[in-house]
């Protein structure tokens, strides 16, 4: 008797994918394992060392060639979203397995929906604020909180996120400047935005917020040296990747008073392990990851997981095939 293919499924952390789509079709088809917390190294391997395929939800497990190289069995490879920044995919075109890919869902509109959170959550000091609340007191006599409008946003990547970041702020009245490495005044200009220098943005913003992709120009952009530029009253907010800022220098630049407070919510690892100094960082606001989490995204995910195995098993076309660049 012929076995079924073993189709082992990474990183479904929300326990959402069978949620949110049927699976009765793969279930009949092939042997389905799904795997929820982020595996690596050889806890990694163990999972899907029989794989004959493989699906990621998001980056949360990372595949380099040398584990690629230990899969012979593997024949197709897929992940959400459009991009991986963990992955490998020229150890797997130079193996001729196929890569599949989903659509990303509305997760620029929910990253900028978070942005905004976070800009104001920590402006507003609204967790400093509820914890006075639940623990009996009120409002800090000495808390006189700064208002937003008049002031300038420094929007760090003027792309699908940071436009829509960057016309909420000139709805609250802020005046926004942009950099990024290949800005000119014309694209900020479509944005009723100002194209300045790096130095300026960091210099002159009261909210600085970083909407750059990952990549070897942008990698540990903002260090100790970038950090001290910015204003002693400022907030650094990042829904981006977490490699744009070296986590360590902004802890020690945020105990030295510049910028005064961040809002993180992308990380190196994650889940933070327990004991990372960042989840009891003074004037450090963070959160798990929300920028993409949301019953849309995840109903996306789900369905075109299954639709895209359920092609693969049956021979046919895969409907968003990856091409690397």
């Amino acid at each position: 008797m012929t076995s079924l293919p073993s189709i082992v499924i990474l990183g479904d952390y929300e326990r959402a994918l069978r949620r949110f789509s049927r699976w009765d079709a793969l279930d009949q088809k092939a042997k389905i394992t799904i795997h929820h917390e982020p595996l690596r190294d050889e806890a990694l391997y163990e999972a899907v060392k029989d794989a004959d395929a493989i699906a990621l939800v998001r980056d949360r497990s990372p595949f380099d060639a040398a584990m690629i190289a230990r899969l012979p069995k593997l024949k197709f490879f897929m992940f959400t979203g459009e991009r991986n920044g963990t992955l490998d995919a020229s150890a797997l075109v130079a193996r001729n397995i196929p890569i599949g890919c989903t659509p990303g869902g509305p997760s620029k509109e929910t990253t900028a929906e978070l942005t905004w959170t976070l800009i104001l959550g920590a402006a507003k000091r609204l967790v400093e604020q509820n914890t006075l609340i639940a623990s009996g007191g009120w409002r800090d006599p000495l808390s006189v909180l700064p208002m937003l409008a008049g002031e300038r946003l420094g929007v760090m990547g003027l792309g699908a996120i940071g436009s829509r970041v960057a016309r909420v702020g000139a709805a609250f009245g802020m005046e926004v400047v942009t950099w990024s490495p290949r800005m000119t005044p014309e694209r900020a200009a479509l944005e009723n935005a100002q194209s300045v220098s790096l130095e300026e943005l960091l210099q002159t913003s009261k909210i600085v917020t970083m909407h750059l992709v990952a990549g070897p120009g942008t990698k540990g952009l903002i260090s100790a040296d970038q950090l001290a530029l910015m204003r002693p009253d400022s907030i650094l907010v990042k829904t981006s990747r977490a490699a744009l800022i070296n986590m360590s220098d902004l802890q020690k630049a945020l105990s030295l008073g510049r910028p005064r407070q961040a809002a993180i919510d992308v990380f190196d690892i994650e889940p933070l392990p327990e004991n990372d100094p960042l989840r009891n960082t003074p004037n450090l606001l963070v959160t798990p990851h929300l920028g993409f989490i949301a019953e849309p995204i995840f109903a996306t995910f789900s369905q075109e997981i299954t639709k895209t195995l359920e092609a693969w098993l049956d021979q046919k076309p895969i409907p968003l095939p990856f091409v690397p660049k």
